[in-house]
This record gives C-alpha cells, structure tokens and sequence, in this order.
C-alpha cells in the first residue's frame, strides 16, 4: 500500500496580493505585472540579475517557487517540477510575432524568442537550485487537480523523486495567477484531489 502524501507548504499569487500557508505576507496597488514582480523580488530580498532578462511567466514561476523553496533545506536536489497553465507562452509568443511582422522594421529578438516555451521557467528555477530532476509542463483549459494529483503521486511512489514543486503558474493579459506547492511525504494536510482543489480556489 502506498504512503500517504502531503502538500508541506503552498503559496498564491494573484490581484497584487502574495499569500504563503494561509497567511497574506505581501499586498499591493501595483497597476502592472512588471511593477507588481518586482515588488515581490524585493521582498524576498532576492539577488538574481537574471530575473530581470526573464519573460513575465518565468519571472512568476521563479517568484512563486521562490516564496516556497527559499526557506526549504534541499538535500539530494531530487524535487520534480511539475507545472500548468491555460495559456502556454502565449503572451510572450505576441511579443516576438510583435517583432517580426512589420517586414520594414523586421528584427526578431533572441533574448524574446528562448523564452517562447512555457517550460523555461521551471528551466529558470532548475538551474537556480541546481535541480536535475523529472519536470513537465502542461497545457489544460483550466487547473486539473485530478490530473496533478495522480501524476505527481506517481513521481513519488515510484520513487522517481522525493517531492514535487507542483502548480499553476498563468500569465495572459491581465490575468497573472499563479498556485505552487511542494509535495512531500511530511505534513499536516494531506495530498488529495479535493484539497487540491481547496487551495486553488481560496
């Protein structure tokens, strides 16, 4: 029989506002995206230049991941990241369509074009923590708790990784809204479809 497995800590970002194990730890009146990242890299008194040249998914994947790895002790760096979304890269997809459509003033950006994949955030966070584990990154219409839920209870019991940063992590317009968790074996609240479900929608 398979041991039970627990979501240890989970974090939300979404209306300017941060939230962290049930707990509101940063609210703004930031009118962008831009303005409102930012706000949470300071913070989180982070020291990443890099952060700056990221795409705006991969600067919320790294922020939401950050909120939940930086008090964590990584042993054997075997977390798998598994995460999702509705829009993939599209808004980084205009941006580079954006730079190649006006034949007169033709100039495709290679520092826009690397980040025209939805995965290259949880590349961002790998290389941050020195992760070489299993990640995935899906494309549903809206978040799947039950697809999570057995996925990733897979990565675990089959011993493919000891916990898994798992989530939703969107950026389409004004929507930016992110939900990322770490999966263990340790905890309080216990990883099932409906508690899933519960954390997305508080």
């Amino acid at each position: 029989m398979n041991k039970k497995l627990y979501i240890q800590s989970y974090c939300k970002i979404a209306n300017n506002e941060v939230v962290l194990n049930d707990v509101v730890v940063l609210k703004t009146e930031l009118s962008d995206d831009k303005s409102f990242f930012k706000s949470i890299y300071n913070f989180l008194n982070l020291k990443y230049p890099k952060f700056f040249k990221m795409d705006g998914l991969s600067k919320l994947t790294y922020l939401a991941s950050e909120l939940i790895l930086k008090d964590i002790e990584i042993k054997d760096r075997n977390i798998a990241i598994v995460f999702s979304n509705s829009a993939s890269s599209l808004e980084t997809d205009r941006k580079y369509q954006k730079s190649i459509n006006d034949s007169a003033s033709y100039f495709p950006s290679p520092s826009v074009f690397v980040y025209t994949l939805p995965n290259i955030g949880i590349g961002e966070v790998s290389i941050r923590h020195q992760l070489k584990s299993e990640n995935a990154f899906f494309v549903f219409e809206k978040f799947n708790a039950k697809f999570n839920y057995f996925y990733e209870s897979n990565l675990m019991h089959t011993k493919k990784a000891t916990n898994v940063l798992g989530g939703w992590t969107n950026l389409d317009g004004q929507v930016a809204e992110a939900f990322v968790y770490l999966l263990s074996e340790n905890g309080k609240l216990e990883f099932t479809i409906e508690n899933l479900n519960k954390l997305y929608k508080k």
